[in-house]
């Protein structure tokens, strides 16, 4: 199981498209949605820059995840290797696991890179509020990867990345990506894991905590995503 993580990892950096699309392209995104909104004004409660580099960063985690496990394991699926790994002692259960696991990794290059350039455009936080905004993220990825992983054993090679992108961008039109939720679309976001995503930087913001409601949300969507991606690897191996 850590051989086949670390070959997993190892075979999403370095996949340029990767780089580009969920490194490089949430970064870019940052820059147009600070100047558009204005530097100097609020988003969500937060400074513009906050919101965002947080927002971007998410957008950025989950698009790795979402994009690069579903679609691996559709492809390995169609060629047979997820066929040949049943062969050897390695278990179905670990299997998927080790998808998960490898998924959210490849998520730290893209907070990372994100939060660097808002650094380096004056958000400000203290390295507790850093190094905790990274680790909620990051653990916050694994939700988004037990999907991926689903995504993949649900979906046909063919469609399965117009699946991942519409899922993809639905979730974060309606999660507080591109802009900040109010009224009835912010009540209706709460069951939208990329809003409730979103929602662990708010104990950034002066006398707040984190969003245990946010959390609880969360761990709630990733046992129903890890149920259903165990679910349909028993089903892809009745039908194998």
């Amino acid at each position: 199981m850590t051989t086949l993580i670390k070959l997993e990892i190892l075979r999403t950096l370095r996949n340029r498209r990767y780089l580009m699309f969920s490194v490089a392209y949430p970064a870019l995104m940052y820059f147009f949605f600070i100047h558009a909104y204005g530097t100097d004004k609020l988003a969500g409660g937060l400074p513009v820059k906050t919101y965002f580099m947080v927002s971007m960063a998410t957008f950025g985690s989950v698009g790795a995840v979402l994009t690069g496990s579903a679609q691996r394991i559709s492809l390995e699926r169609k060629s047979g290797w997820v066929r040949q790994l049943r062969l050897t002692a390695l278990p179905g259960r670990a299997y998927t696991l080790a998808k998960i696991a490898a998924s959210s990794v490849t998520t730290l290059p893209a907070i990372l890179v994100v939060f660097a350039v808002g650094a380096s455009q004056g958000v400000s936080l203290g390295a507790a509020q850093w190094l905790g905004l990274t680790a909620a993220l990051w653990l916050g990825s694994f939700v988004f990867a037990a999907l991926g992983v689903a995504l993949g054993y649900a979906a046909a090679p063919d469609s399965v990345q117009t699946i991942v992108m519409i899922t993809y961008m639905v979730m974060s039109l309606f999660g507080g990506t591109w802009f900040p939720l109010t009224g009835t679309l912010e009540t209706y976001a709460r069951i939208n894991p990329v809003h409730l995503y979103n929602q662990l930087a708010t104990f950034t913001q002066p006398g707040h905590s984190l969003d245990l409601a946010a959390v609880a949300g969360l761990a709630g969507f990733l046992a129903v995503f890890v149920a259903a991606a165990a679910a349909l690897y028993r089903r892809d191996t009745r039908q194998a």
